[in-house]
């Protein structure tokens, strides 16, 4: 496979490229880069390839213009108003795809990292919570202002209960206000926040090292820390310390293992 591999196949879908593993996938329905039915059916066909693509070993959500994602479309979903069931059907499709798309990043094996630089609202901001990183430019700012057209975001209050501390996302689902990049990073809602010119200069950085890990043992770690997430103390310390036996015993870890020990690079299994 050559280093740079073009993945776009039409003008209106997310375009995707693969660059040394760093599958890079950019929201590309401006301006307000809104989360259609069809665009999540796109980006979800993209991170279904990329699951068993040995090639990929991260993906990078990002997006072209002003806006990183306005959320839902709401005039779409307003047109199937017109429906014999007043949108219901459409308004449950929608959903269901939005909470496999935003399932399929948590429980993907390869780690995903969100790139942020402009407005991130709604199920926008819920996308940035669903990443496992998200790295934002100081322009970014994020809001879930359903609210304000009266429209509580209780989907993606999902993710940010699960990201931020609970008053923080219970602040930004009750007022609909937009906060910056410095109160998104204080919330929990990206890692870093860093001048614009440098954001996907930074956002390869982490992905470049990422990538550079043993893909089998980042698939295990992040479905095991997502797991013990949920459970009880002594139940998240007992299946940890199992994933843990399971992990030394692992090829690639007697590799690192051996590697560190005798001062060399670790060459990784591909599976």
């Amino acid at each position: 496979m050559a280093d740079i591999v073009s993945l776009r196949r039409d003008a209106h879908e997310p375009a995707a490229s693969l660059d040394h593993g760093i599958l890079r996938i950019t929201l590309s329905n401006p301006p307000a880069n809104l989360l259609s039915l069809e665009v999540m059916r796109d980006i979800q066909a993209e991170l279904d390839r990329a699951r068993d693509d040995k090639a990929v070993r991260v993906v990078v959500i990002a997006a072209t213009g002003k806006m990183f994602c306005a959320g839902h479309d709401l005039k779409q979903m307003t047109a199937h108003r017109a429906d014999a069931d007043g949108g219901r059907a459409f308004f449950e499709e929608t959903f269901a795809a939005c909470s496999r798309l935003m399932q399929s990043i948590v429980g993907h094996p390869k780690p995903v990292i969100a790139e942020i630089d402009g407005v991130a609202t709604a199920a926008g901001c819920q996308l940035v919570a669903s990443c496992d990183l998200a790295i934002a430019s100081h322009e970014a700012s994020f809001g879930v202002n359903g609210i304000n057209v009266g429209l509580f975001c209780t989907t993606p209050g999902v993710a940010l209960v699960r990201g931020l501390k609970p008053k923080h996302a219970m602040e930004m689902l009750l007022t609909g206000e937009m906060i910056d990049a410095a109160a998104a990073k204080e919330f929990g809602l990206v890692n870093r926040v860093v001048p614009r010119e440098y954001l996907t200069q930074i956002v390869n950085k982490y992905a470049q090292t990422i990538a550079s890990k043993s893909p089998s043992i980042l698939k295990l770690g992040k479905e095991a820390f997502y797991r013990q997430a949920e459970m009880g103390l002594a139940d998240a310390y007992d299946y940890a310390s199992r994933v843990m036996v399971e992990n030394l015993l692992a090829a690639d870890a007697q590799e690192g293992i051996s590697a560190f020990i005798g001062k060399r690079k670790p060459e990784w299994r591909e599976e």
